[in-house]
């Protein structure tokens, strides 16, 4: 996958660049770092981050930079950074950062208090920034911080966050009106987002539950569960009792968002 390497010009401005690291290509010596440590990342307010099939979606990043008092906050840019590998540094394979580095305010003479941006696009024309579906996941929590001689500090460790396929999910039941006591078909269909062809793609095989709400009332209660069918179909029966609505619900997965369907309303009779 692609690495975002943070650049720190000898004249002090700060921007990023996409550089491609082969796995197999052995990384020059670099320059020392800075002497700073990152604590109380957190990215998207804690929250997992999920992306459709066509829209960027960007997030905010908020974390602590602890620094030598002498250090001045000028010399060095800092970024959070996502990754999946055993270790983070330049030559990991899935690495995920910014395209700004963070702003940094001084709280106090050896503390930063920072922010920044972090994008997430699916496919696009720019193969370099593109999110792929198999990389939908558990993502590590790390820092990179850059001195103006391109010396970088990297520290991993810092948690975890899930990248998620934005899922969609549709009820329909019918017929209606129906009479009470009769069986009432519903059918719908779970759906996610597919990064590698920007369109969205049934999510198979996967535990669905069927709710009911009856008119009047403030509740759902699950009436059963089923699993979507090979294309992400659903499809059951239930006997009529009283008017109300009826809703498919999904509870979500590692790489997939939770969804609930638009509630759908049966008059009985």
């Amino acid at each position: 996958m692609r690495i975002r390497a943070l650049v720190l010009a000898a004249s002090g401005a700060v921007a990023l660049s996409a550089l491609a690291v082969p796995a197999a290509q052995a990384a020059p010596a670099a320059p020392a770092g800075p002497a700073v440590t990152f604590s109380q990342l957190k990215v998207n307010s804690g929250k997992n981050i999920v992306v459709g099939p066509t829209a960027q979606v960007t997030v905010s990043a908020t974390y602590t930079v602890t620094k030598p008092a002498n250090l001045d906050p000028d010399s060095f840019a800092t970024l959070p950074v996502l990754y999946r590998g055993a270790t983070l540094g330049m030559n990991s394979d899935d690495l995920l950062a910014g395209d700004e580095p963070g702003t940094c305010t001084t709280s106090s003479s050896t503390v930063l208090k920072c922010s920044a941006k972090i994008q997430f696009r699916p496919k696009s024309t720019d193969q370099d920034i593109d999110l792929l579906s198999s990389e939908a996941g558990t993502w590590k929590l790390g820092g990179l911080a850059v001195n103006a001689d391109e010396g970088t500090t990297w520290q991993a460790g810092l948690g975890s966050t899930h990248l998620q396929r934005k899922a969609t999910l549709t009820t329909d039941a019918s017929p209606e009106p129906v009479k009470k006591g009769k069986t009432i078909t519903v059918t719908g269909k779970l759906a996610r987002a597919n990064w590698d062809t920007n369109k969205n793609a049934g999510y198979s095989t996967q535990p669905v539950k069927l709710q009911f709400k009856k008119k009047g009332a403030t509740t759902w209660s699950t009436v059963k569960t089923i699993k979507s069918s090979t294309t992400g179909a659903l499809k059951t029966t239930v006997k009529a009792t009283a008017d109300g609505y009826f809703r498919y619900t999904f509870a979500g997965t590692t790489t997939t968002s939770p969804v609930n369907s638009a509630a759908d309303y049966i008059d009985v009779r």
